[in-house]
């Protein structure tokens, strides 16, 4: 069991960064979706350069936004780490972030599977139907691990309802699979794609998922004028 006064340090240290949701109007005087923004001299996208491996800013401030209410919300028992899966991507990148917070470093930057039937290279379609074989957007947290088909596995909690709250009973894990390889970018090929998880490369799913479980934070991220604007964790 961690001591208390390590976890307490911890959440000051991950509640020190100020966010202000914003809102932006259109021409033709339309409400729309801005990412909120974070104060410039506290932001670790700054600080890690996350633009220089790929990830947008926008992607980065809503999943910071999202990863500061479940800390003051009491639903992360463990803020070291906040992953990010950036679909707005091509398969062919490496758009699974993995961020040390405490450290304030970029510890994981790997390829990451979307579901067979959100899209061949780029995932466009996403669902929180089961046997749909559509991967879902949101918020998660992660849980315990288990020994499956495809072998160490670890569960998701979707904890944003109505987009990902069916993920344990969809069976949406994060495990490690043959299809998902630098080695088919080399070969002009996308990564292959799953049943919803986010599949991670097999040499490297053990490192991930052992970082990552037991209460951390993992947000999926696709520029969804839907979800940015009705999803709880991000309007309420």
């Amino acid at each position: 069991m961690r001591n208390p006064l390590i976890l307490l340090s911890l959440g000051i240290l991950c509640a020190s960064f100020t966010l202000v949701p914003a809102t932006e109007t259109n021409n033709n005087n339309n409400t729309v979706v801005a990412f909120p923004l974070i104060k410039e001299n506290s932001s670790p996208y700054k600080t890690i350069e996350l633009d220089q491996y790929g990830l947008s800013e926008e992607a980065f401030n809503y999943a910071w936004q999202g990863y500061q209410k479940l800390i003051e919300e009491n639903k992360i028992s463990s803020c070291d780490y906040l992953t990010i899966c950036d679909f707005s991507q091509s398969s062919k990148q490496k758009r699974l972030y993995i961020i040390d917070v405490t450290n304030n470093k970029l510890l994981i930057h790997t390829h990451v599977a979307h579901g067979k039937n959100s899209g061949a290279e780029y995932a466009t379609k996403f669902s929180n139907t089961p046997e749909s074989l559509q991967s879902s957007l949101g918020f998660y947290i992660t849980s315990n691990t288990y020994i499956g088909k495809h072998g160490l596995s670890l569960r998701l909690n979707g904890v944003d309802p109505g987009y990902n709250d069916k993920a344990l009973e969809r069976t949406i894990v994060i495990h490690g699979a043959a299809y998902v390889d630098a080695a088919r970018v080399k070969a002009g090929m996308y990564m292959g794609r799953s049943w919803g998880c986010p599949a991670v490369p097999q040499k490297e799913s053990a490192n991930i998922i052992t970082t990552i479980k037991n209460g951390t934070c993992l947000f999926i991220y696709y520029p969804s004028r839907n979800y940015l604007q009705n999803s709880k964790i991000l309007n309420d």
